[in-house]
């Protein structure tokens, strides 16, 4: 078997450098992200694989499927780099994995046969054409995130899926885990899909284009956020009551005890600088397009990303505003317990049209009055579309809304645009 192994080697390599060049002549747009990975042969491989900087393949494999399918190289090089350019391998930690896995075979495979290109069929093309055209009621584009969506709003049964599996399979995925730290990092993979997104205009012109392949690069090249990492921008430096363990000494407080009976030499410090949030506002859009379970489900996640210890002061400060194209309702919360009581019993009001105006003018008032000391932010949660102030404000402001497979709109350049998938806000 090693000396197969060894023999396949050589051909194996032309086979790979035949792929390579191949993609590379007819899809010159892919330069740089072919440089950037390197073939090498890896013994009992059942299939491609990549971590990022290689592509790992079997030689006596590969040469067995290229006997059945003389295409078959090409395809599973170029389904590889497109798993890469669609950053899917970086979000797999993040995902139910098999779901994730599954989708992201199928997007990939959904752009290659959209960019129809010579030399790259298979004989199950067909078959997966058809699948896909059975898929597209409910998707409407298949990008990996659409058609992950997809499987689990659905719940697409085990049969079904493993169909999918088996149809969809071209790369072994065991690469994709993050802690194994092989990749290489997700700002080069990012900007190479960039790069890759400004040079497919070029080769689409006269073609009919790959919305899929257009779709899955406008994903890779999103600006993502950990939520859990958002609200450190809220946070303020602050003296807060409690055990300062950092400055306490120990030894001379035990031995005070020690030596003098109940006579500690140290006293601890009863407060310590601390970074948590104090006062902040959370703008809530309920207008027609915003309300529903999504609206409860962002508040939960909010509430359940502050409500320790070491996030909130003791004494806080924060307002939840509910407005359409007028205020409806401010709700201050000094502690946890009102924010407990706010998601039990509180309703959302209006659903009428959007303005973001009003709230950034009635907190301007709420300022005015005295109610903050030192406002850190203001969270507004939307769908984005609406009429938004012109004047920066003396806080920080990020319009947070959810991902629906596009850029968003636009928002002022003061302002910071966070996109949120249905999974983590749901999560």
């Amino acid at each position: 078997m090693d000396e197969l192994y060894e023999k396949a080697k050589p051909l194996g390599a032309k086979v790979m450098s035949y792929a390579r060049d191949s993609i590379l002549v007819n899809m010159r747009f892919l330069d740089v992200v072919l440089s950037a990975l390197v073939p090498e042969p890896q013994k009992g491989l059942s299939g491609f694989a990549s971590d990022g900087m290689k592509i790992y393949y079997d030689p006596v494999f590969l040469l067995k499927k290229c006997k059945e399918e003389p295409a078959f190289g090409v395809r599973a090089y170029l389904h590889i780099l497109f798993h890469l350019i669609f950053y899917h391998s970086f979000r797999y930690d993040k995902m139910d994995r098999k779901a994730w896995s599954l989708s992201a075979d199928i997007a990939v495979e959904a752009a290659i046969l959209e960019l129809d290109v010579p030399g790259m069929s298979l004989q199950k093309d067909e078959k997966v054409k058809r699948k896909l055209l059975g898929m597209k009621g409910e998707i409407s584009a298949f990008t990996a995130e659409k058609i992950y969506r997809y499987l689990k709003n659905f719940q697409v049964g085990g049969g079904e899926r493993e169909e999918l599996s088996s149809l969809f399979f071209m790369d072994i995925h065991k690469y994709w885990e993050q802690g194994e730290e092989l990749f290489v990092t997700n700002e080069q993979w990012k900007k190479l899909s960039e790069r890759v997104k400004a040079d497919l205009k070029s080769f689409s012109a006269g073609r009919s284009k790959s919305e899929s392949m257009e779709k899955s690069l406008l994903e890779a090249a999103k600006d993502r956020y950990n939520y859990k990492e958002l609200l450190r921008k809220f946070t303020v430096m602050n003296e807060d009551m409690q055990v300062n363990d950092d400055e306490f000494d120990y030894i001379y407080y035990t031995y005070g005890l020690e030596r003098y009976g109940n006579m500690p030499l140290v006293e601890p410090l009863e407060y310590k600088d601390s970074k948590k949030v104090r006062e902040f506002v959370i703008a809530i859009d309920t207008s027609a397009s915003c309300r529903g379970p999504l609206v409860k489900s962002f508040l939960q996640k909010t509430y359940a990303l502050l409500s320790g210890e070491d996030n909130f002061f003791r004494k806080m400060n924060v307002h939840i505003i509910q407005c359409d194209h007028q205020v409806q309702q401010d709700t201050k919360i000094t502690c946890k317990e009102d924010l407990d009581f706010f998601l039990s019993n509180e309703k959302l009001t209006g659903f009428g049209s959007t303005d973001f105006r009003p709230v950034f003018s009635y907190v301007e008032e709420l300022s005015e009055k005295g109610e903050f000391e030192n406002l850190k932010g203001l969270l507004y949660f939307t769908d984005g579309y609406g009429v938004y102030p012109e004047k920066m404000p003396p806080y920080q402001v990020m319009f947070v809304f959810l991902d629906n497979g596009d850029e968003g709109p636009q928002v002022p350049p003061w302002a910071v645009k966070v996109l949120l998938d249905y999974e983590e806000i749901e999560e």
